[in-house]
């Protein structure tokens, strides 16, 4: 039989229908193809950030717990004396007309440390005479670096937790090339560390407040406004620019200063055939050991080389560094001395005497995680109530005795002058000896395993 008319048409249609189906596929993969192969990726989030005229709009991270850090590339210009800091800018981009405060010291929420130091302003500008700063005074070659030596400067520890590590940390991927700019200078403190800070920069400082260059105006292509605050004296590798480490940190140190240990296992030169040495972290103000003599006696019978002192007393940092270098067991109470700690030689221990008044969250964050990171053995000793001053001046069921929290209730101030300013300290000898017989131990294990 023949078929009708109407199926024909049906099946005509049917396969004109495919036809097309099929053409617009090989269309579809034709215009994928080409695509792929001629059309150039999208613009990553790093290249977004470009404007036209080649500069780059700043990138100001201010999520960081204690420290905000603007990293700005282009034509950046800087008045020191007025705390400006400029960049150009192109185009309406609402971005580019965003502006930052920012004060470069990594304490950012202390309100006591941020009175006294300098704001700077970040802002774009669309060119010299448009509103922006005058023609450059200076162009450099280098990045600059804007950091504050205000805030708690004087107290070592934070010497070291607020500035040297972080500035370390943010300036150490340049290897010297770079300008420092310092705001709120104290020239007593730049003399203290100057080892350290001719290490990180080649180059003289420039003191932002410095009336004879109020009017200057200096002319960089990068700028890094805030040190990088990780923790405390600490460093976290994974974020830090090239993979810096704390113990990167300690290498700089005994560079800068000349110390001849770098592992416990490393004897001293001018100690040879001794024993071990015990250095004891004194104080004379507060938390000082009522019993410091019975210490060494007890120290040196059980054979320790027995050295006492006080890092407040030493005006020159390079002779008390190697005084420390020189050490294999260190021992102080919780305090800006433990800092020394950084000038110990790998695998040495810290033996941290922990006050009465459940000051351990402090003892841990402050001095026992750093110990660690730097590789060097952590012990500690946790005061009894019968081992504090203050159970000579309160009942022994007074809350500050008994209840600690009741007095960190009311803030760090009641805190600090309790248990900090108004606490000495005066160990069981029998309980101490345990940890520095345990210290000895550490230290022979030490060597066998090297």
């Amino acid at each position: 039989m023949k078929p009708s008319k109407s199926f024909v048409k049906k099946e005509q249609k049917k396969t004109y229908n495919w036809l097309i189906i099929a053409c617009f596929m090989l269309s579809m993969l034709l215009l994928s193809f080409i695509k792929t192969s001629f059309c150039p990726a999208p613009s990553s989030p790093d290249n977004e950030d470009k404007d036209t005229a080649g500069a780059t709009k700043p990138l100001c991270d201010t999520t960081g717990r204690r420290s905000s850090t603007c990293d700005v590339e282009g034509d950046v210009r800087i008045h020191g004396s007025s705390g400006t800091i400029v960049f150009s800018a192109a185009g309406d981009d609402q971005q580019q007309q965003q502006q930052w405060k920012i004060k470069p010291y990594a304490r950012k929420h202390d309100p006591v440390a941020s009175a006294n130091i300098k704001e700077w302003s970040l802002k774009p500008f669309a060119g010299a005479g448009a509103g922006g700063l005058p023609n450059c005074t200076k162009t450099h070659d280098v990045p600059a670096v804007v950091f504050s030596i205000g805030g708690f400067t004087g107290n070592f520890f934070h010497d070291f937790t607020d500035i040297l590590v972080p500035l370390f940390t943010t300036a150490r991927q340049f290897d010297g090339d770079v300008q420092f700019i310092v705001s709120d200078v104290k020239s007593w403190w730049i003399g203290k560390f100057k080892l350290i800070l001719g290490r990180l920069s080649k180059r003289e400082l420039i003191d932002a407040g410095d009336e004879e260059g109020r009017d200057a105006v200096h002319c960089f292509r990068r700028v890094i406004i805030g040190p990088m605050f990780h923790k405390e004296l600490g460093i976290d590798s994974a974020k830090s620019p090239k993979g810096y480490s704390i113990a990167d940190f300690r290498t700089l140190l005994r560079d800068s200063f000349g110390l001849r240990r770098k592992t416990v296992a490393e004897i001293d030169a001018e100690r040879p055939g001794q024993r071990p040495r015990l250095l004891i972290i004194s104080r004379k103000r507060s938390r000082a050991f009522v019993n410091a003599h019975g210490m060494e006696e007890m120290a040196r019978s059980i054979g320790y080389d027995v050295v006492s002192a006080e890092p407040g007393m030493a005006t020159d940092i390079a002779k008390f560094a190697r005084l420390v270098n020189s050490a294999d067991v260190m021992v102080g109470v919780h305090g800006a001395g433990l800092t020394n700690m950084v000038f110990l030689p790998d695998k040495a221990v810290v033996i941290q005497v922990i006050p009465l008044g459940g000051l351990e969250y402090l003892a841990r964050d402050s001095f026992k995680e750093p110990a660690l990171e730097m590789d060097l053995h952590y012990l500690e000793y946790v005061l009894r109530e019968d081992e504090s001053t203050l159970s000579d001046v309160y009942p022994k069921d007074h809350p500050v005795i008994k209840d600690p929290m009741s007095v960190h209730k009311k803030g760090w101030d009641a805190l600090k002058e309790v248990y900090l300013d108004k606490q000495n300290v005066k160990p069981h000898l029998g309980r101490l000896r345990e940890k520095f017989m345990e210290a000895l131990k550490l230290l022979q294990q030490q060597q066998q395993h090297d």
